[in-house]
């Protein structure tokens, strides 16, 4: 018997690697599928990897002569939502799910949607489940997306799940898209007005000294002169200390993002920094709010939302905090009184999800509390973005004033002893 090796996906959705022995890669894959596990990729202990892809008729499905592919292609988010919900529509209006797949893969014009769409067809028609045929590409359907489809065919309500996951995709992506236009405005007036001021100070202002040191010698400069005149000799000088500074931060940041300690530490002054700090958190609980409420009203079971909310949450301090409450849960508590001892959610949070435990409606009231917080950051971005403008108008025209007058002042002596 030969050994083959696996990255999967099991049943809660979790990134799993392992060894089967089988007498070929077939009966490698039937045994995985009879433990609930589903191969993205397997190999022959030995050989080169092989895509974990079957057809309709079970086989490996054949690949042309120019079908070439580097690494596991991913579906866009929004091809991805428009995917979703026009299944949605299709199977709402009766087409079976083979007829919605296969007529969505001839509608599809992105190549990669296409290919993936019929990936998922043939393998549904090789006896796979959908979610099973989902899970064997990890990088367009994650384990969220996966868990939800699961739970709407164990419900026999594929429709609604489905209507349900494209409502969560477009108000996630929209509430993305609408922190990041309040992060990128800014980052781009400072950039512009850092690389303006740098230009000054390396290009003009030693010009300027040049032409004082020779109508001017002897005679003291004004002391913004000399201050302007002294930050452009400390650039001039050290520039490539500077660059190499600058390049050595960067590469320190990266670093100590990839370990769990240091990403850790930078959420936490990401999620408690002025300004930004207040957003961040307010669309991080949304997120929890909304991913949770979805997957409960989807027929998920607390324990494994909690799960698959702590996966996919992209704040460590919220990631941490979802795993408290998830074992505070599993000993027999309720949500809402080890989500407040976190001190990650504010208490109208947790106070609105003890309502809805008591109530016995508490994914309803989780959907509220995530359109609650959106709303909250639609307020936050506009208003911080209508204060940022004039700050960042006045801090761009003190610096480039303080720089002008400083190179003025002499002109005005030199003028004055040229009459």
């Amino acid at each position: 018997m030969a050994v083959f090796k696996y990255t999967a996906m099991d049943s809660n959705g979790k990134k799993k690697k392992g060894k089967v022995e089988a007498e070929s890669e077939q009966a490698a894959l039937a045994a995985l599928k009879a433990e609930s596990i589903f191969p993205s990729d397997i190999k022959e202990v030995g050989k080169g990897r092989k895509k974990a892809e079957t057809g309709a008729s079970g086989g490996k499905k054949k690949k042309g002569l120019l079908d070439i592919n580097i690494g596991t292609p991913k579906i866009p988010v929004k091809d991805l939502t428009l995917f979703t919900r026009q299944l949605a529509i299709l199977l709402d209006a009766g087409l079976p799910l083979i007829r919605a797949l296969r007529t969505l893969e001839r509608q599809a014009k992105n190549k990669i949607v296409k290919r993936i769409i019929s990936e998922t067809a043939d393998n549904v028609e090789g006896g796979f489940t959908f979610s099973e045929s989902l899970a064997r590409n990890p990088k367009s359907f994650d384990f969220l997306y996966v868990n939800m489809i699961k739970a709407g065919e164990s419900a026999g309500a594929l429709e609604i799940i489905l209507n349900r996951l494209a409502s969560f995709m477009e108000k996630t992506a929209k509430i993305v898209a609408k922190v990041k236009s309040a992060m990128i405005y800014p980052i781009v007036v400072v950039t512009v007005a850092t690389l303006v001021t740098a230009m000054l100070m390396i290009f003009i202002v030693p010009k300027f000294k040049k032409i004082f040191e020779d109508l001017l010698s002897g005679m003291p400069l004004p002391g913004l002169t000399v201050f302007v005149i002294g930050v452009s000799d400390l650039l001039m000088n050290n520039i490539v200390s500077i660059i190499v500074v600058i390049v050595a931060l960067i590469v320190c940041f990266k670093i100590l993002k990839k370990t769990k300690a240091g990403l850790y530490w930078i959420d936490f002054v990401k999620y408690r920094m002025p300004l930004f700090g207040p957003i961040i958190a307010k669309s991080s609980i949304s997120r929890f709010a909304r991913t949770l409420g979805t997957l409960m009203a989807s027929g998920v079971p607390v324990l494994s939302g909690l799960l698959i909310v702590r996966d996919t949450a992209s704040n460590s301090l919220v990631k941490n905090a979802v795993q408290k409450v998830h074992d505070a849960v599993k000993e027999g508590e309720g949500i809402s009184t080890p989500l407040g001892s976190t001190k990650v959610f504010p208490d109208m949070v947790v106070s609105m999800i003890e309502v809805g435990e008591e109530t016995g409606k508490l994914p309803e009231m989780l959907v509220k509390v995530a359109d609650t917080f959106d709303d909250e950051v639609d307020n936050a971005v506009d208003g911080l973005t209508s204060m940022i403008e004039p700050l960042m108008i006045v801090g761009m025209a003190l610096v480039v004033g303080t720089i002008v007058i400083g190179m003025f002042m002499p002109l005005i002596k030199i003028m004055q002893s040229l009459g």
